[in-house]
């Protein structure tokens, strides 16, 4: 199972990544979280302890250097575009209550003139995570599918985007979709926050008419609270626990 969680900044997704990976994990799957936003908030949101000290792969200059053969931020016109990277997950990631995580950094967007070698580290890490692991991968993603080569998006299983009640989220819905069709991931799936009366709930239906929505989620102030850090999933309300843990339910297992 390899699910990406994408959506606007602000809306929730690493909540919902955070409660996915933990209810999976305790139904007794084998889970990877990645974080691939460029403010990684996931190991917070999960409880690991030194949240703020994971060294994110993009910054590993060391690794990053041995595997390309040129150190970020440096000119360098050669490099390996497919390093090897089949052993950096154990050697990387950290572990807590069960759940593996993996914080990945930034991707440096196009237009500097040049293919960074970070860039190819992170590509093929991600590509190797899809197609060669067994484990459950959940992947905290940014508004965007910039992880994703069209070989990779094959893999995965489903991207669910994170909304909110507010034209930008639902525009940045529809860009996630227009993105994510232009490398053949298809399998979109919705799941709606921050839910406050039915007059939301009908506006988001009525705003994105094709999209298949799996779970309506209602404000909760223990859902910003856990995103903080300041109190554990299991402080949330149970409600919501439930309403994820049936969306988990609705997930492809194979």
């Amino acid at each position: 199972m390899k699910i990406a969680v994408s959506g606007k900044g602000g809306v929730g997704k690493t909540m919902l990544a955070s409660l996915l990976s933990t209810i999976l994990s305790q139904s007794g799957y084998t889970v990877l979280a990645i974080d691939g936003d460029p403010n990684p908030t996931l190991a917070t949101a999960l409880g690991f302890p030194d949240a703020e000290k994971i060294t994110p792969i993009s910054e590993m200059g060391d690794l990053i250097e041995e595997r390309t053969g040129a150190r970020p931020g440096q000119s360098a016109p050669y490099f390996k575009l497919n390093p090897k990277v089949d052993d950096i997950p154990e050697r990387y990631w950290v572990e807590h209550n069960g759940i593996r995580l993996m914080v990945m950094g930034r991707l440096k967007k196009g237009g500097s003139g040049c293919y960074c070698p970070e860039n190819a580290l992170l590509e093929a890490l991600v590509a190797h995570l899809l197609l060669n692991r067994d484990e459950v991968v959940i992947m905290d993603m940014e508004a965007g599918v910039e992880h994703f080569g069209r070989a990779t998006a094959k893999a995965v299983d489903e991207l669910i985007v994170v909304v909110e009640p507010g034209k930008g989220s639902v525009e940045t819905a529809f860009r996630i979709r227009e993105l994510a069709g232009d490398i053949g991931l298809e399998s979109i799936k919705v799941v709606a926050n921050k839910i406050r009366s039915e007059g939301d709930r009908e506006f988001l239906l009525a705003s994105m008419p094709d999209f298949e929505f799996v779970g309506f989620i209602p404000y909760d102030q223990s859902v910003i609270e856990a995103g903080q850090g300041i109190i554990p999933l299991s402080g949330l309300n149970p409600e919501v626990i439930g309403l994820v843990k049936d969306i988990a339910a609705g997930l492809p297992k194979d």
